[in-house]
């Protein structure tokens, strides 16, 4: 309970006492107001003036032990002095619940004070640790096409072609992670993982995207105009800086909002334009984006922007098509996925086009799939707006895949002072894409498929026993058609996080115990310090689940598990 509601509740409390007159007679409250000693009754100070309520009643400005202190000895003063029974209980119930009241709240300012600590470690080791980023060495090079060695497309979306890339200031590093993709259809995912890591992917260990210029115009300053939503991910590094503002091939401009970064967030090292090359396939497989001078049918423009980042092995898409993680490896496939979305919401970017197609992956040293969110092209990241796009217009373009379009949405009606919310509209497809992590068609794909804007939630398909149960319960959460029954991405991942780390504490976890949640935080803590050193998925989650402690979060997320619990033991 809030310190504000708890005043609240206790100053309504008091007033209705007052108006029913059941504290004392309206006279002699009316005497205290005017300062007059009451008939039979000892000399007292008078009431100064610019006092508004009587010297017993200032319990307004103290603290809430002060004030049940003070309730409690007037209850034993009545007691002794032969006051009504009925006063001397109102004033000792009262007393003794503002007592109670006091002790959860000095224990929630506990908790709150040790989950800030929490944080605060994590937050400084968060800053100096860098290893999931593994950025390109801090070079002048990397700013032109010719500094790059291109190699084979590796993938094509609806306005850009990838292709895999390496250049002298990022040399090969040999690792169990592979950069190119030829996914065969094997059962097994230990075979899936052998087949990712061949010898030929520590060739190309980076990856250029090549937008496709169809109307932007091919001066720098209008590439970056059209395309600025590319830029949302890129390091500080990735734009060359002229006089304190970002520029491409030597033309000022503004990008929008940037991300900072994270574990599960692409990371755009390098951003140029160039004019377009006649890369390989590119004829047979994007005819229409290339400038006439490369093909008289075409219709592109002769420069375009160029996007550096790390080669990963394949889409999510991709590796799901091939295998079904085990149920560990997908909760924490969803998991990353859920503090993706809310680093970027904590910065005021929606995504608006998550799907299993514009997820990347890889493994770490363990075999656990590492995923990061990419494709930022559909992107709401404004300076001016904060995760909510005026709706005045129909024109107003609302995201990218209409599939996966959250209800609020999809069902929104423009008008004047109309306003989409898209604090938790990411969330909402997160929800579907957990289905197709753990072996599920996706129930919004397809003929037969749900429509955002008309299912009930009834209607969605059962995940199976296969799936645990905090999982189920997440991904039921995230789907609720009502945005503000719909639990942000913080506290989705709150669930999944204390389901995997925290059995113990859930496991005696009561309405009466959630305070103890503080204690299997400080040794929780304690653990992942000491495994501080660690470059795998489950110890980047661990350290990102402590840097965004927040006490309410937390208890919200408990309370959906003990409300699932208690229902399973019915």
């Amino acid at each position: 309970m809030s310190v504000k509601h708890a005043l609240s509740r206790g100053l309504e409390f008091g007033r209705t006492l007052f108006q029913l007159g059941i504290l004392k007679p309206a006279g002699r409250i009316a005497g205290k107001f005017r300062g007059e000693r009451l008939p039979g009754s000892q000399p007292g100070r008078t009431v100064q003036p610019r006092t508004f309520l009587p010297a017993r009643y200032r319990y307004y400005r103290r603290s809430l032990s002060g004030l049940a202190a003070n309730l409690q000895s007037a209850a034993f003063r009545r007691l002794i002095g032969g006051g009504s029974p009925r006063n001397r209980t109102v004033f000792l119930a009262f007393g003794v619940g503002l007592s109670l009241i006091d002790q959860q709240l000095e224990e929630d300012r506990k908790s709150a004070a040790t989950c800030r600590e929490i944080q605060e470690i994590f937050l400084k080791k968060k800053k100096k640790t860098t290893s999931f980023e593994r950025p390109i060495k801090p070079f002048l090079s990397g700013y032109k096409l010719e500094d790059y060695v291109i190699g084979k497309q590796i993938g094509k979306g609806c306005n850009a072609a990838v292709y895999e890339a390496a250049a002298p200031f990022a040399p090969l590093v040999a690792n169990s992670e592979c950069s190119l993709i030829e996914l065969e259809q094997i059962g097994e995912e230990s075979d899936v993982r052998a087949s990712l890591r061949s010898p030929s992917s520590h060739r190309y260990p980076l990856a250029v995207k090549m937008m496709w210029n169809i109307g932007a115009g091919s001066s720098s300053e209008a590439i970056l105009n059209a395309m600025s939503n590319e830029l949302v991910p890129a390091s500080p590094r990735a734009l060359k800086k002229e006089n304190r503002e970002l520029v491409l091939s030597g033309h000022f401009g503004k990008a929008s909002k940037r991300a900072t970064a994270h574990p599960n967030v692409i990371r755009v090292y390098r951003a140029f334009t160039a004019e377009v090359p006649l890369l390989p396939n590119a004829l047979e497989e994007y005819p229409a984006a290339l400038p006439a001078r490369l093909n008289p049918a075409g219709l592109g423009n002769n420069h375009t922007l160029f996007l550096v980042m790390k080669n990963y092995p394949c889409t999510l898409q991709q590796f799901l098509q091939v295998c079904v993680p085990d149920s560990r490896h997908g909760s924490m496939m969803l998991l990353q996925l859920l503090e993706g979305v809310d680093h970027l919401c904590k910065q005021g970017i929606a995504h608006r086009d998550l799907k299993s197609d514009n997820i990347l992956l890889e493994f770490d040293s363990a075999g656990c799939p590492r995923l990061v969110i990419s494709d930022f092209g559909c992107c709401l990241a404004e300076e001016h707006l904060d995760l909510k796009l005026p709706f005045t217009s129909r024109h107003a373009y609302r995201g990218g895949n209409s599939c996966l379009m959250a209800p609020e949405v999809s069902t929104a009606v423009p008008g004047p002072g109309v306003e989409i919310d898209y604090s938790k509209a990411d969330a909402w497809a997160l929800g579907a894409i957990g289905y197709e992590i753990f072996g599920h068609p996706n129930p919004f794909y397809g003929d037969a498929g749900l429509d955002s804007r008309t299912y009930h939630e009834k209607q969605l398909p059962p995940l199976g026993s296969n799936t645990p149960w905090n999982v189920q319960l997440v991904v039921k959460l995230l789907l609720r058609r009502n945005p503000n029954k719909r639990p942000s991405a913080r506290v989705a991942a709150n669930i999944l996080h204390l389901s995997l780390w925290g059995k113990r504490a859930l496991a005696s976890l009561n309405p009466a115990s959630i305070g103890k949640l503080s204690d299997w935080l400080l040794c929780h803590s304690a653990v992942v310090l000491l495994k501080s050193f660690a470059v795998s998925v489950e110890a980047e989650l661990q350290r990102e689940f402590l840097a965004s402690l927040d006490l309410e979060e937390l208890r919200t997320a408990a309370g959906f598990l003990m409300h699932e619990m208690t229902k399973v033991n019915v």
